[in-house]
């Protein structure tokens, strides 16, 4: 970038020293061929007055617009210096690089040849005559100038395409990088909920299981016995150890909702809304069915990655407001919906993609297709985005409950399951 900057600025730089250069001279050479030295001074003069303003609101304002117009009146100014001597015609090359530069390829075309007419005409009007030499040299000075223009804008927009590539290659790379991130957090999620699991089953399995048989031991024992004190002794056992249970109990349910309450996969898509809610003005919300099984990492992970690719689609290009993502069990598949209030596609399968980007949907759907799912893209220009990527249930899939909202939607959710 700092490179092409450089090259402009030089080519500018050498633009303006070759405007100043050649008026000078024709200047000079006016002069010398009999011209008013007051009338080719006043010429040259307003000529680089004229230049010179167009050179310092063009870096100023950038409008091209602007720019064609100045350059057609400095073609004009031009024509005026021509009037005082023909030896102003070498201010044409010039006018042919600006053209080159400013105007489409056509009508520069048209502008080099009119002005290249006025080169062999002016010699014509001043002397009656214009040597073999000069017609050529022009017309190569308008053809060359012509092409150099061209060629200068074509390297200009190369060096864009390449820092544009190169920009979209940092961007795709930062993307893997919280990826990955995403994908160690919900794997780190995933082992910690494993072991919680594996805990509390153990408990279950091996200390509840050995207290609720001494509660039932003392509990028989304490109407065999005809000792009084060894009944009263029995008695407090059981009362312990029933007192024990309830507490190996709440320690077992401590650890369980861990995994029945915030799954990898919806915990990982709330921090992606999360991060996009405080990186732009999108707001965010999820929503996860009760009945959506536990996933295998494989589907997790696909899943994951689309609505990576998904939110970053509604963060770039959608100009939404609201962006939703939903999570069913469709009795056999997985369906995941993002659905946005942006701006919409009019033929999302027609689309233009570019060089450097539009590989998102391309992406998804493949990575769908690989598992066995499918992708459908729902939307209509002004009405929003929908995507809905549907995957396989797995036969080995075991049901858990998975509640998931929007602030006192989960808590409202968790209270009346609670009291059901």
């Amino acid at each position: 970038m700092e490179l092409r900057g450089w090259t402009e600025r030089t080519m500018e730089i050498g633009q303006h020293a070759m405007a100043l250069a050649l008026t000078v001279i024709s200047c000079i050479r006016a002069i010398d061929a009999g011209a008013a030295p007051l009338a080719a001074f006043a010429v040259s003069i307003v000529f680089l007055g004229w230049y010179a303003l167009g050179a310092v609101r063009a870096a100023r304002s950038g409008a091209i617009v602007l720019a064609k117009w100045w350059l057609l009146v400095l073609a004009v100014a031009w024509l005026c210096t021509l009037l005082v001597s023909a030896e102003f015609i070498w201010i044409a090359f010039v006018l042919w690089l600006l053209a080159g530069h400013l105007f489409s390829l056509r009508i520069a075309v048209v502008f080099t040849a009119l002005t290249y007419i006025a080169t062999v005409v002016a010699p014509l009007a001043h002397y009656g005559a214009v040597g073999t030499a000069s017609i050529i040299g022009s017309l190569i000075g308008a053809v060359f100038a012509l092409g150099l223009s061209r060629g200068y804008i074509e390297l200009l927009r190369e060096g864009r395409r390449r820092e544009e590539l190169l920009q979209s290659l940092e961007l795709a790379h930062q993307n893997l990088l919280d990826l990955q991130d995403e994908l160690a957090l919900t794997q780190r999620h995933a082992g910690e909920i494993q072991e919680r699991t594996r805990v509390s089953r153990d408990i279950h399995d091996t200390i509840a299981q050995e207290i609720s048989s001494i509660r039932l031991i003392a509990h028989a024992e304490v109407d065999r016995t005809s000792d009084a004190h060894a009944a009263q002794v029995l008695r407090q056992v059981e009362d312990l150890a029933a007192q024990s249970s309830r507490d190996v109990r709440r320690i077992i349910a401590a650890l369980a909702p861990a995994e029945l309450e915030d799954g990898a996969l919806t915990a990982a898509i709330r921090r992606l809304l999360t991060r996009l809610e405080d990186d732009t003005s999108i707001r965010g919300r999820v929503e996860v069915d009760e009945t959506v099984p536990s996933l295998p990492a494989e589907v997790e992970v696909a899943l994951l990655r689309t609505a990576q690719s998904a939110l970053a689609n509604v963060r770039q290009h959608s100009h939404a407001s609201r962006v939703m993502v939903s999570l069913m069990d469709l009795d056999g598949s997985i369906r995941m919906d993002i659905v946005d209030d942006g701006v919409g596609m009019s033929e999302p399968e027609a689309r233009k993609r570019e060089s450097d980007s539009g590989f998102g949907l391309d992406f998804i759907g493949s990575r769908m297709r690989e598992l066995g799912g499918e992708l459908v893209i729902e939307t209509t220009p002004g009405s929003g985005f929908a995507i809905s990527a549907t995957l396989p249930n797995n036969p080995t899939l075991t049901s858990r409950q998975n509640h998931l909202g929007e602030g006192g939607d989960v808590e409202g959710q968790r209270t009346q399951g609670d009291s059901a």
